[in-house]
Parts: structure tokens; sequence; C-alpha cells
């Protein structure tokens, strides 16, 4: 049986196809967030940030800066200007928001966001290579484009100036970020440890995998959420109800990337079919579908124990890793991911109940919140 997350563990999912045009996650009631044009504050973090993350990549030594301008999608593999996809922008969003909890201008959330924005690209440069995974937001790889040996070098300086971002303003208040900044990313690289590891193990349970996540990916995003406010002089009891809001978040952010790991359309994902099986990795619908019991769960840990043994598996047909999905679905692995990612959304709204700040900035951190939970990239 499932954890307490799911006393009565997964029930059987309805009839659903992959590559779907309806939300991986149904949404959430509708609230005063309701009326917040997300698009409007994801690309008013991407405008604030963006001049100073480029300034920062551009101090990189040759050809570590024209490395790092193709993997922020600012040039293509010819070294030719880009417009392309840099991603969602939820981070520098987050950290420019948080800033106003404490009365504080977005701007001086800044140097947080270009800080969480440099350590979370740190780590996408890393995961590509040790995962083996050849397209990002549909185009290949820098690994694939220019070697491992860059990818790793651009990712460690990348580490480097976002901390450098930071205690180059040399305020009480960033050193605090700072260390906000240094924990979250020690945690995500537990996080990438622990995923790795899983990867050789024939079970792994769902407080495992939550914990895996939530450091992977709910660490820094608790940190922007909690950045600009910190550098906006924001007590810790204010930084830390922010971070439970990221934490939490981030964790929803985790399962609806798992649903779309398995499920997601190439076209809106910018990754292979069945990405995440592939990979073997033992996201969330795979370790609750093995944890649910029953014929369909049952099969499943056959056939992914029998996979762990084979050689060929890079060779697998389309039509053996879409046999492997439906049986996920069928013992209720996709269903339960939904329903934790709505859980997710849930506690990490309620976390900010304990922050006092005003109205128009608590809607625009719901409705940040509703679109991580709706999102179909």
């Amino acid at each position: 049986m499932l954890d307490q997350h799911s006393p009565e563990g997964p029930r059987t999912p309805g009839t659903a196809t992959r590559g779907e045009t309806v939300p991986t996650v149904p949404p959430p009631a509708s609230t005063a967030a309701d009326a917040v044009d997300v698009t409007a504050l994801l690309e008013r973090g991407r405008t604030l940030a963006t001049p100073v993350l480029r300034a920062a990549v551009d101090r990189l030594a040759p050809p570590m800066d024209t490395v790092a301008a193709y993997h922020f999608g600012w040039i293509d593999a010819a070294g030719n200007p880009a417009a392309g996809d840099g991603g969602k922008a939820v981070r520098p969003a987050l950290a420019v928001l948080s800033a106003e909890v404490t009365g504080a201008a977005p701007e001086v959330g800044v140097p947080g966001a270009v800080a969480v924005e440099l350590v979370h690209n740190f780590s996408l440069l890393h995961d590509d290579l040790m995962d083996g995974d050849e397209q990002r937001r549909h185009r290949d790889t820098v690994w694939k484009v220019h070697g491992p040996a860059q990818a790793i070098l651009v990712g460690d300086a990348l580490f480097a100036l976002g901390n450098e971002v930071l205690l180059e303003l040399g305020t009480v208040e960033a050193g605090r970020a700072t260390r906000r900044l240094t924990a979250a990313t020690r945690a995500l690289i537990d996080g990438q440890a622990q995923d790795i590891s899983y990867e050789h193990r024939d079970r792994v349970s769902v407080e495992e995998c939550l914990e895996m996540e939530g450091n992977k990916t709910g660490a820094l995003l608790a940190c922007a959420s909690s950045i600009g406010a910190v550098l906006g002089g924001a007590d810790d009891r204010t930084a830390d109800a922010l971070e439970r809001y990221g934490y939490h978040l981030g964790l929803a952010f985790q399962a609806v990337d798992d649903l779309l790991g398995i499920w997601g359309d190439p076209e809106s994902t910018g990754k292979q079919t069945w990405s995440d099986l592939r990979q073997r990795k033992k996201s969330l619908p795979v370790v609750a579908a093995l944890a649910a019991g029953g014929p369909a769960s049952e099969r499943l840990g056959e056939i992914l124990a029998a996979d762990a043994k084979s050689s060929d598996f890079a060779a697998f047909s389309e039509e053996e890793f879409a046999a492997r999905a439906a049986l996920i679905e069928e013992a209720g692995g996709r269903e339960w991911t939904a329903d934790e990612a709505r859980r997710q959304h849930t506690v990490a709204i309620e976390a900010l109940h304990a922050v006092d700040m005003p109205d128009r900035v608590r809607d625009a951190f719901t409705a940040l919140a509703d679109f991580v939970v709706v999102r179909k990239r």
C-alpha cells in the first residue's frame, strides 16, 4: 500500500493518451489569483533578470562564455544570435516577487533571481550529461554539441557565479541570502545523487522518492521564493515561511514534471517520448504504481526488474515503452501523482498564511502555484 499521503492507495484512472492537450493536473478551485496575469509575472522576472544574467555570463573565459550563451538559448550552435526558449522563468519570477513581501521594489530581488537561475542552470548542465539527455528546450544539449568537458566546466562556472553575484553586494542581507543559496545547492546535489542511485535499485519507496524530489527540486524553489525577501530585509521567520511555500511548490512542480516525463507531448516538453522510462527513473508515477499492489503493479515490477538486467534496453521499441506506461497507469501511478501535485499545491498555499504581505503579492504567489500544477511543459 501507499504511504500516508494516499491511505486508500491509488485508484484506477480513466483512459488518457500520451500528448493529450488537457492540463496534466486539473486546475485548482477559482480564487482571487485568477485575475493575476501569470504570463506578465513570468515575463517581468525574465526581463529584470536577463540583462544581469547575461552580464554575469560575459565574465566567463572563452569558450565557456559562448557555451553558456548556447545553453541559455541566446546563440545557436554556430554562434549566431538566437531567440531560443529560455525556460519557464518561474524561479526569477518568485525571487523578484518575494522582494515585494517586504515592501521593497521588485528590482531588489534581481541579484537573488540571477543567483538562483545560475545555480539552476549549473544543475541542468550536469544533469543532462549524467542522465544522457540529448534534448533540452527543443535543442541539442550542451554536452551533445560542445562535449562533456565543457558541460562540466560551464556548470561549475555558473555555480561559482551565482555566489559571486550575491556576495559582491557586500551587505548583511547578501550574506544571509548566500547562506540560504548554498544550503539549497547542497540539498539539490544530494537529490541528484539520490536520483542516480535509485536508477540501480529494483524498488524505491514513495517516501524516498518524495525526499529525493524535495531535495532536487523543492530546495531551490524554496530559496527562490525567499531570497528576494531576505535581500529586502525580511526576518528569518518570514523567510522560512516563504521557503515552506517554495519547497512544497517544488514538490508539486516535480510531480507534474514526472507526469510529463512519461506522458508529456514531446512537441511541448522538448524531450524524447517516454523520456523518464528510457532512463529507468524511479519517478513518482513509477514508485506509486509499484507500491499499489494488484496484478498491474506486480507485472510492472517483474518487467522493470528484468529491464534492469537487460543489455539492450536502449534498443527497446516505442511499443515496449508504451506498454510500461500503460501498466503504470493501470496500477494507479498516474492518478496518484496528479493527486499528490494537488496536495502539495494546497500545502504551499497554506504556508503563505504565516506571512503578512499585500493582497496583490499573495494573489501573485497563489497564481504562480496554480500555473505550476496545470502546465503542459
